[in-house]
Parts: structure tokens; sequence; C-alpha cells
């Protein structure tokens, strides 16, 4: 039997983390989604007493706000990074290439069926053992056609869902989820598939839920539970006490945890603006940042942070992008969603706003990503071709766009600015506004825009299903297209890199062709911690928590 922990190294990771590539600011929005940004207020004050001069509280800076503490719906990038604290994951993913056991093992012989072992001395919270029988209620639940879920495509390759993940209709359970005991299950896909891609959706982006908990609930009702808002019962190294909104999130150690008790007891992940951010790690009241799009610090003011006695700062390259989305409802025209493209001279972003920290983007794939094809390159800075082609596709002049941007992030909200000016440029009238995140994402969610700013959160794994497929999620842009939806069905079927490759290339091809979405930059990550933190964030921020219980702070 071939154990799972054959490593299928995507060879071109190493190689593509070596390339200097982005910049900063509030980064990805979402593993899977968006980020949950916020306008920060002054943070000192707000926190309940503390004694932490002697290494037993973790100040944790973050300038995105938690969207949900749902396992079963994570939209933004900020919650999922705080539900890891609480919940875990069948693997963790300590490297961009490669995975551990986390709460079980995985084997396979064929990639087909994949036969997953839960550990033996894993424990819920409340004393209640974690079972085979949780992880199929998850996957279940999620594939469930009633249930509201962000991760639909992370169990679409299971047998029994459609390609968005969603459960037959023949079938009242996934014919490819079979329990075998207590501790043993096993999961079949619809046909063999990517070890490296079943790992990274199915073992890491998962975040198994307790049965015994949300199994008594219609699904419907799980959204709006008070177990989906204030949980109570965990399997991850910290417990959530309390979320003061849009001020901190609070988490005490959990001394039960299976991989073994916290060093740290107490985090408190505090909420704030970029600038506030910058005055907490001055005064010492912060000992890291989260990194990665959830506590990010503006290019601009890096230095500041450099210039700290006892802070260390590293930058990383990023997966994630910030994209103009559109209303393809509305502007169905591919002409006129090129035409936005050939309007934006995106290289003052990059040199002015992230001062040479990042890359202009030509596809929803970065420099970091194995799968970026280096021939799809951004349209150029074309403003007379921008004008023709929305002449051409009979595009109103006289209407204004309603273009949104959220707040919180200092760059996205100046390259906006630029936007708005660029298409005045070319005779566009804009209407300009600018929201809270989770306003703004219930006005993409309802299609109540015609363009707008968002960052998405990219995995190593290239499935963007999510964003792009029809009827996905997290696709508020109203994009229905036959060949986007075939060729996101056969990478996922594909079980060799190059066979992947080769498909997700034509991909980005066909995208920019389409143009239903306009990839616009990727900046930097950069981690910051104190010195005395041993763990915080690392090269690959997503897989930064899988030794959150063995981190130590000394004051």
């Amino acid at each position: 039997m071939s154990n799972w922990k054959k490593v299928l190294r995507y060879s071109t990771v190493l190689l593509a983390s070596s390339v200097l590539l982005a910049a900063c600011g509030d980064g990805g929005d979402v593993p899977d989604p968006e980020d949950a940004s916020v306008e920060g207020s002054e943070p000192e004050g707000s926190l309940p007493e503390t004694e932490d001069d002697d290494g037993s509280t973790l100040m944790i800076g973050l300038t995105n706000a938690p969207d949900s503490f749902n396992p079963f719906y994570r939209p933004g990038v900020a919650g999922t990074w705080i539900q890891r604290f609480f919940y875990d994951s069948l693997l963790v993913m300590p490297t961009a290439d490669s995975f551990e056991p986390g709460l079980a093992t995985m084997e396979t012989d064929d990639n087909q069926v994949f036969t997953l072992t839960v550990q033996e001395d894993a424990y819920w919270s409340d004393g209640e053992p974690i079972t085979a029988h949780d992880v199929a209620f998850t996957l279940n639940t999620i594939a469930d056609p009633n249930v509201e879920t962000t991760l639909g495509t992370a169990v679409a390759m299971i047998e029994g869902t459609n390609a968005s993940g969603v459960r037959l209709d023949e079938f009242d359970e996934l014919p490819g989820v079979e329990v075998l005991d207590d501790k043993t299950l096993t999961v079949t896909t619809k046909n063999p598939v990517d070890l490296n891609y079943i790992s990274e959706f199915l073992g890491f982006q998962v975040l198994v839920a307790p049965e015994h908990i949300f199994g008594e609930m219609d699904v419907a009702d799980i959204s709006n539970s008070e177990a989906a808002t204030q949980p109570t019962v965990f399997s991850g190294a910290y417990t959530f006490v309390e979320y003061d909104n849009d001020n901190y999130v609070h988490l005490e150690a959990n001394p039960d945890y299976h991989r073994g008790a916290p060093n740290i007891e107490t985090v408190y992940a505090r909420i704030m603006n970029g600038t506030a951010l910058i005055t907490e790690f001055q005064a010492g009241n912060l000992h890291m940042a989260a990194g990665g799009g959830i506590g990010t610090v503006p290019a601009q003011d890096v230095s500041l942070l450099e210039e700290i006695d006892g802070v260390q700062v590293d930058e990383n390259p990023s997966f994630n992008g910030q994209y103009m989305i559109i209303n393809n409802e509305k502007f169905s025209d591919p002409k006129i969603r090129q035409a936005f493209a050939y309007a934006f001279d995106l290289d003052v972003v990059i040199d002015n706003l992230l001062e040479g920290k990042g890359e202009v983007l030509g596809s929803m794939y970065s420099s970091a990503s194995p799968y970026k094809d280096e021939t799809v390159e951004p349209l150029e800075y074309n403003p007379d071709l921008a004008r023709e082609l929305l002449e051409e596709a009979d595009f109103d002049f006289d209407t204004p766009l309603e273009f949104v941007v959220p707040t919180g992030n200092a760059v996205r909200e100046q390259v906006g600015n630029l936007i708005e000016q660029w298409l005045i440029d070319i005779g566009v009238s804009v209407n300009h506004s600018n929201y809270d995140f989770p306003t703004w994402l219930a006005m993409a969610q309802d299609l109540d825009y015609d363009i707008g700013l968002m960052g998405y959160g990219h995995t190593v794994d290239p499935n963007v299903a999510s964003y792009i497929q029809t009827g996905a999620p997290n696709n508020n842009m109203a994009i229905e297209d036959p060949v986007i939806d075939s060729l996101l069905e056969e990478g996922m079927a594909g079980t060799t890199f190059e066979d992947r490759f080769a498909t997700y290339s034509d991909l980005q091809v066909h995208l920019q062709e389409e143009m239903p979405i306009v990839p616009l930059y990727s900046d930097s990550q950069f981690g910051v911690k104190v010195e005395g933190l041993n763990g915080g964030i690392k090269e690959y921020w997503a897989g930064s928590l899988y030794d959150l219980h063995e981190w130590t702070l000394d004051e």
C-alpha cells in the first residue's frame, strides 16, 4: 500500500518560491475567497485586563475581521485562519508542497480509494471522541444541497457529487464516503486524482465538525445556529471564548489537544487598520501580525517596522491576487470586459503604491504558482484600444458605472481611485462608492454592482472553481461559461502535474480572451513578529498554524 506521505512534490514550487514577486497591502481575501476588511479604530484599552509578561498571552494583529465561525461556511481568509485555531483538518500542510497527519492519516493504492484513519487519542473539547462518523458527517453536510457552504469544490471529487460538490439527487448520502468502523472510513473519488489535489482540498481545506453538535439540526439552519456563531466544542489547539465584534477574538488553550497542550495559554487576535498595526508594534502591544492578507502591513510602512528593535520582518511571495470583478450578467460582451483591462496602467500600482514589491497579473495565477503560464502576459495599457472596444460594443457612456471598493486596505483603496480616473480618461462615467467588506460582499452576492475590487486567496493547487465555475459559492460575478466549466472539470480529473498544467494553461488563455474577471496585481506578504516568539507566520502562511501548539513566547 502506498502511504499518502509518499510525497508527489510540485517540483516547480521551490523554484517559484525563489522568485521575488509581490508587495504589501491587504493581500488575498481568502483560501478559499475574500478578506473581510474593516476600518480599524483605536485598539488601546479595548481588551480585558491580562497578565502577559510571563509569555502566557499572545497578541496577534489582524487588519481583516473574521467573517464566520461556521466550519461549513468560510467566505473569507481571516475567518478561515481563526477557525484553524479551534477546528482541525484531517491533514496539516507545513510547507506548500508537503502534508502530514492531522486528525487522521490517509492511504491509497490507486489514487481513487482513500482510507482515512482518525487518531485514536483525538477528542472533542467536551470529552467526546472524534470519530470517522464526524468526518463522514462533515463531508455529507458540505455536499448537502440545502446547506450554506463555501466548500463545495473541496468535495467535488467525491463519488456522488456534481461538478460543484453538491450531492446528486438520487442519493441520500454520498456513496463515495463509507464508514468502516469508529475510527476508519474510505473516500472514493469519481476518477483517480492527483494526490496533492485531494490532500490539499479534502485533507487541509475541510475542517471536521462535531456531528453530536450539528447533526441534530436541519442543515438549512446551521448557518444561523448558536453552534455556528458562538461555537463551544472544538478539536483544535485552542478553544473559542469570545468575539468582541470588529475588536478582538479571545481564545484559550485546549489542554486535551491530541497533538499536545499548547505552551501559550491565551491568544487575542486584535482587529485594527494598517496604521494602528504599526503603532501597536511600536508600543510593544503586539507579538505578531497574521500575514497573508489577514494582518497586512502596507508596503510603504514596512520600513517603520524594520526600525523597531526586537521586531523581525520577513518578505514572502504570495499566491493571492487582487481583482476587479465584473457583473457578467450586465456586461455579457467580452469586448466591454476586455476594454476595462486595457484601460488600466497597473505598472503605476507596482512602481508607486507597492514600491516595486509586486507584480501585474495576467491571469488568476501569480509567479508563486507552479501552474502560472508565463506566456500569458498582462494586457498592455492601451486606453485608445479600450475606448475603441467600448464603442464597438455600443457601450453606454452616459450611464455611470456603479463601482464599489471595500475599505480597510489602503493600497486597494488607492487603486480604486486610480481605476476611477483611468475609466474617466476613456470617457466612462463612474459612481465610486466605498463600503466595509461585509456590506460589499452582500452587494456582490446580490449582483448589486457593475464593477468592484476584490482580493482572492489562492491555494498551491490551481483549482479556482469556487470563484469562476457556474453556480459556485464565491462566483459573485454571474459567470456562466461552459468552456470554463469544462476546463475546471478536466483540471480536477488530472492525475499528473503535466496534464493539469496543460489544462490550466488553456484556462488562463481563455480567461484572458473572455475577461470575466480582470486580474490586477499580487503583492508580497510580510511575516512580522517579535524576536521572542518561537513560531508565527512562516513562508507559506496558510500552513503556519500546523505547529501552533508548540509555539512559545519569551518575555
